[in-house]
């Protein structure tokens, strides 16, 4: 059985720090891109970053170099540092796995990350 399990979520007060984290089981972490995205109410879900078992990071334009995603193939882990936060940033935060060869996607349950003015 697959699980993505999202930590770290909460509140924090704008130009303040997070790192949210997600934990895989149930899948071969190392051939899967990891993700996140992020949903704001009445919002459409959005991509956040990805990044590439070869370690390989995209970024939306809105997060670039604020937010940094990170992986330890070795903890099935994946990491989104992020900095400077606006309230803008409020949203839940969504793990995502996508298998590099069958494009097989997984989704966590997500955190809920609100940032004050």
């Amino acid at each position: 059985q697959v699980q993505l399990v999202e930590s770290g979520g909460g509140l924090v007060q704008a130009g303040g720090s997070l790192r949210l984290s997600c934990q895989a089981s149930g899948i071969i972490f190392s051939i899967n891109t990891m993700g996140w995205y992020r949903q704001a109410p009445e919002k459409q879900r959005e991509l956040v970053a990805t990044i590439t078992s070869g370690g390989s990071a995209n970024y939306a334009d809105s997060v670039k170099g604020r937010f940094t995603i990170s992986r330890d193939n070795d903890k099935n882990t994946v990491y989104l540092q992020m900095n400077s936060l606006k309230p803008e940033d409020t949203a839940v935060y969504y793990c995502n796995a996508k298998h590099v060869v069958t494009t097989h996607t997984y989704w966590g349950q997500g955190t809920q990350v609100t940032v004050s003015s």
